[in-house]
């Protein structure tokens, strides 16, 4: 019979947490990302030009979701990006870092014990 080991869970819910990531990534591109742009759009404002279609904004725009307050010194604009937002956005920034965070977690577990 097979018998799931310590390590063998650690791999199944790292995967289920890549998964979970993976979808949390393709939901805030195109739901929150899209629409804070169409918006700022509207107004004038322009997407980084330093991201070309790579995804390296989405990180900075959940965390200007997530934030209190916009930050002083930022790579976006974090006050557009707030104004911007609605409540569904605030909850697919909170799971797209929550599932980010969760992956890393397990990422340095499994290190930490089963690695080199």
């Amino acid at each position: 019979m097979f018998e799931l080991t310590n390590k063998d869970c650690l791999l199944l819910l790292g995967g289920i947490f890549v998964l979970i990531w993976a979808i949390s990534i393709f939901c805030f591109g195109r739901i929150t990302v899209n629409h804070i742009e169409r918006e700022m759009e509207k107004e004038g404002k322009l997407p980084p030009e330093w991201d070309k279609g790579i995804g390296g904004r989405l990180s900075p725009y959940a965390m200007a979701i997530v934030a209190k307050k916009a930050a002083r010194v930022s790579i976006v604009d974090d006050e557009a990006i707030r104004r911007h937002a609605r409540k569904k956005d605030w909850y697919l920034a909170v799971l797209y870092l929550a599932s980010f965070i969760a992956c890393l977690i397990v990422a340095c577990v499994y290190y930490y014990l089963y690695g080199p």
